[in-house]
């Protein structure tokens, strides 16, 4: 038993290093770890001084009179004074150099169409839209919600808003009425951009619909702008006359150069909705020329990226992951990105990786949940396809198993590709943990090491130094939150009053001797099992390591002599059948690896566990069903179904 009740203990031991390819190490942006050392050490000692460097690789209208202000904090202020416009950065700066005739973007639907925009394409489109946006009387500092599916509208909107100084809300495409009202009547949109419709999984999703009945109420909405996503007829969707406005009709007369408004730095740039558990959502807020710099220096060093790169991160432009690293980063390093409208098993399990080969992609990011699914289809699918072009992997948005990475590495990267698992959250804008390729020794399921300019510690809930506890940051850096909309005390009491002057981003961390940095999840994931505190994620790793085992979650229970025990949601891989000796073989599998007293006290198989739309498994719903209780919040389910169904096999049991 702990000594320690509040420690956290961590269960896993991972010994398998990497190195990165001597080839891909030649030609990297960052070649050593003594390089790497050498400017991490710089980046904090001279921390001022090495986020001015990064951000004179940019275009200003005017410089900075600081490059941090801390007077307000925990508010803090970057480039202070400073004037720029983040869509000159993505587009104009590129039209006197051979980017100008790049493809900027090559966009593929689910039914197979293609489009591809040169940089000077794009930046006409986005000028248009943008003027169109202004003929309707949308002005700096409006509002505008984004409710759009994976098409190149979607990235122009967010361009387009921020060339003329609009706050972009992007609402996933894949949300209810009701949340969209939410978000809409809380930062008070004068405008909402949407489709009349889109693809997933071969079915259409009626958006306009949807955008009619979220609207209905909400008088601060004066314009809806739609997209014809349509082949031939649009999909069934009602125009409504004096508010509703065809795209391809507004931007028809309108000139295609629209001077970008000279932005504050601090100056808003975006809102983006995170949902809280209470169900209220956050509406994270993201300024100017920090976030612009961070974004900017994040994606070159983290993803190598070169110009002969075709990169592809899988995420929705409704995450974070979208803005920062399809959009904002990317287009500002002037690379070549691939965007896909629909889902990775249409028509068949083989989408994504027939894409690889069809567009040569050098880069891949994705999500751990997503590699999950794909080694739970098997490796047939891959092994279809020329994968050959690939040079770097990436992961994000939760931590990942070390078998997934394993995985990953084997069959997708061909032993060859290193993988660049990323830790960050919708508030610290940018990646903060994260190996560099051509650099870093890496472990299967580690993180690694902070980025340039990070300060990042492992601490107990007292503040002092831990091997495993919480990760705190304990610098300020420019891609950082500036609040939360309408809500600063939310802001203060949920970031930054748990310890002095550190951000406290909720996650369980460990740091092992070579000073790597390891996520166990969620602290409220943590759970108590005989006085043994163990964070889910590891326990989820073990599991994962079974051969049988594609996929699980795992939840503490109220006991009355352990305080705890455990409940493991298990996803087999396909073709493998349930059984009681099974259930009771991955029982004796936890006690093996781990210890007896982490022996679940319950194993519940489901071909499907419940996730949000960006791919998380949403624990907090699985204790509701293993407790009883009335299930809470599922409006940012992906799909309802799946936990009640769970709740159904749950009682059986």
């Amino acid at each position: 038993m702990s000594s320690d009740p509040k420690k956290i203990e961590t269960v896993l031991t991972e010994n398998r290093i990497f190195k990165p390819d001597e080839e891909f190490q030649k030609k990297a942006h960052i070649s050593s770890m003594r390089d790497y050392q050498e400017l991490y050490k710089k980046s904090i000692e001279d921390n001022l001084g090495f986020w001015e460097t990064a951000a004179n690789e940019l275009h200003w209208f005017r410089k900075w009179d600081s490059v941090l202000n801390e007077e307000s904090a925990p508010v803090y202020k970057w480039f202070v004074n400073a004037k720029t416009n983040i869509s000159y950065n993505c587009l104009d700066r590129h039209l006197n150099s051979a980017t100008k005739n790049k493809a900027a973007l090559i966009w593929e639907g689910e039914l197979g169409g293609q489009r591809t925009l040169t940089y000077n394409q794009l930046f006409h489109e986005v000028n248009r839209f943008a003027n169109a946006l202004k003929k309707l009387g949308i002005q700096r500092g409006d509002r505008v919600a984004v409710y759009l599916p994976m098409i190149p509208e979607l990235a122009i909107s967010l361009l387009a808003c921020a060339r003329i100084g609009a706050v972009h809300s992007v609402i996933f495409a894949g949300f209810s009425s009701e949340s969209i009202r939410d978000r809409v009547l809380d930062c008070e949109a004068k405008l909402i951009i949407t489709s009349d419709g889109g693809w997933r999984k071969g079915n259409v999703l009626p958006l306009k619909n949807i955008v009619d009945e979220a609207v209905a109420g909400c008088a601060c909405v004066k314009h809806v702008i739609v997209v014809k996503r349509g082949q031939g007829d649009p999909f069934p969707c009602h125009i409504k006359e004096g508010r509703d406005h065809w795209y391809h009709r507004i931007i028809d007369d309108v000139s295609s150069r629209c001077e970008p408004e000279q932005m504050d730095s601090e100056d808003m740039l975006f809102l983006l909705y995170t949902s809280g558990t209470t169900g209220k959502p956050k509406g994270i807020i993201h300024t100017t020329g920090g976030y612009m710099v961070y974004t900017y220096l994040t994606t070159k060093y983290v993803f190598d990226l070169k110009p002969e790169d075709v990169y592809w991160c899988t995420a929705d432009i409704g995450w974070i992951t979208g803005h920062s690293y399809i959009v904002y980063g990317p287009l500002m390093n002037g690379a070549t990105i691939l965007m896909y409208e629909g889902a990775p098993n249409w028509p068949d399990k083989g989408r994504l990786w027939k894409m690889i080969q069809d567009h040569s992609v050098t880069i891949f990011y994705t999500a751990p949940t997503a590699i999950r699914a794909f080694m739970k289809w098997g490796d047939k699918w891959p092994n279809k396809y020329d994968l050959s072009s690939l040079r770097l992997l990436g992961t994000v948005g939760e931590p990942i198993n070390p078998e997934a990475w394993i995985w990953y590495h084997r069959i997708i990267g061909k032993d060859k590709c290193p993988i660049v698992d990323t830790w960050w959250q919708t508030e610290t804008g940018g990646i903060m943990i994260t190996p560099l390729p051509g650099c870093t020794p890496l472990k299967p399921g580690s993180a690694t090491l902070p980025f340039f300019g990070i300060e990042a510690e492992v601490i107990s809930d007292d503040g002092s130094q831990a091997d495993a506890g919480i990760l705190a940051i304990t610098k300020p850096w420019p891609g950082m939150l500036r609040g939360i909309y309408g809500d600063m005390q939310r802001y203060k009491q949920t970031y930054w009053s748990k310890w002095p002057n550190k951000y406290f981003p909720g996650d369980g961390a460990k740091k092992d001797s070579d000073g790597y940095f390891w996520i166990l999840g969620r602290i409220d994931d943590v759970v108590n099992v005989a006085g043994h505190r163990i964070g889910t994620a590891e326990l989820e790793s073990v599991f994962v390591e079974h051969h049988m085992v594609a996929e699980s979650a795992v939840i503490g229970i109220e006991h009355e002599l352990k305080g705890q025990c455990l409940v493991g949601f298990i996803s087999l891989k396909e073709g493998i059948d349930t059984t009681d000796d099974l259930a009771q073989e991955l029982k004796e599998w936890i006690g093996k690896k781990i210890g007896r007293f982490a022996m679940p006290e319950k194993i519940i198989f489901s071909p499907d566990l419940p996730k949000t739309r960006s791919g998380k498994i949403m624990r907090r719903l699985l204790r509701d069903v293993a407790s009883g209780r009335t299930l809470g919040n599922i409006s940012t389910l992906a799909d309802a179904s799946v936990v009640e169904r769970l709740k159904v096999k749950y009682e059986e049991d």
